[in-house]
């Protein structure tokens, strides 16, 4: 039987395969830009822009972005629930950990977006 299939409750198979697809893509996101670095002799602003121009960087930025924030809510849920026994004070702390990471996106959306 299939239940709670709509419902915004998380289960630890899901939070293992969304944290470890994030890694894959901040890590993939990581090698890139290290990649980047290392091939350009010298970066200047007009090279940095013409990176950040194109529209597949900015959704590989983004989507690494995205990825950053749902890795953050989960990983920190789940140090917080091990270490944080005041349900008070976890709520407390995830909420401005969850309202960071997402203020994080919104910036980063309305930073890539204005190039």
């Amino acid at each position: 039987m299939v239940t709670g299939q709509a419902s915004l409750k998380r289960n630890g198979v899901q939070d293992y395969v969304t944290t470890r697809a994030t890694a894959l893509i901040m890590t993939a996101f990581s090698l890139f830009m290290g990649w980047y670095f290392i091939s350009t002799p010298a970066i200047t602003y007009v090279m940095w822009n013409d990176l950040f121009s194109g529209l597949a960087m900015k959704v590989f930025t983004f989507v690494t972005l995205v990825s950053i924030m749902f890795h953050i809510r989960i990983g920190m849920w789940q140090v917080l629930t091990d270490y944080v026994k005041a349900p008070g004070l976890r709520a407390f702390i995830q909420f401005v950990i969850n309202l960071t990471a997402f203020v994080y996106v919104v910036v980063g959306l309305f930073v890539l977006w204005g190039v």
